[in-house]
């Protein structure tokens, strides 16, 4: 005799919030997986997959901050030292345009990476798996104890 309980069946609603968690978080960003996250946490389910996309789009937007940041303090420097009229007429150097081109193509490779994890995560949630981001997917499921 088998004396486990079998795991509840995750149901066809679960399965489609717990892919619009993923999924919205592209338009939603942070909000649409608080919601999903708030209005079915009484499921395991669709909670482990909301709080995944959720902490990871909390980690997107520190790292939005720390680029916007980094961003005007560059253009900030660049100005000030513009200012006086014995720099006024140097051209900014090679490494300054290089730098802002390495973090457009930073910000590119984020965004590329967000589409193909909500798109990814999102279909296995389709399907009923229990997929974890990495790293990530402990945080949630200790989040939800799951």
């Amino acid at each position: 005799m088998n004396d486990q309980i079998a795991p509840p069946e995750i149901t066809s609603d679960e399965k489609t919030m717990a892919t619009l968690a993923h999924v919205l978080q592209l338009v939603g960003w942070w909000i649409a997986p608080l919601i999903i996250y708030l209005v079915k946490r009484d499921s395991k389910f669709v909670a482990f997959h909301a709080m995944q996309a959720l902490l990871w789009q909390l980690i997107l937007m520190v790292f939005w901050f720390g680029a916007m940041i980094v961003w005007v303090a560059t253009i900030f420097s660049f100005a000030f030292s513009h200012a006086t009229k014995a720099t006024a007429q140097q051209p900014p150097s090679l490494g300054f345009f290089l730098g802002f081109a390495a973090l457009w193509l930073v910000a590119l490779a984020i965004m590329g990476l967000n589409l193909l994890i909500a798109i990814f995560y999102g279909i296995k949630a389709g399907r009923g798996e229990w997929a974890a981001y990495p790293i990530i997917g402990r945080w949630a499921r200790q989040i939800v104890r799951a």
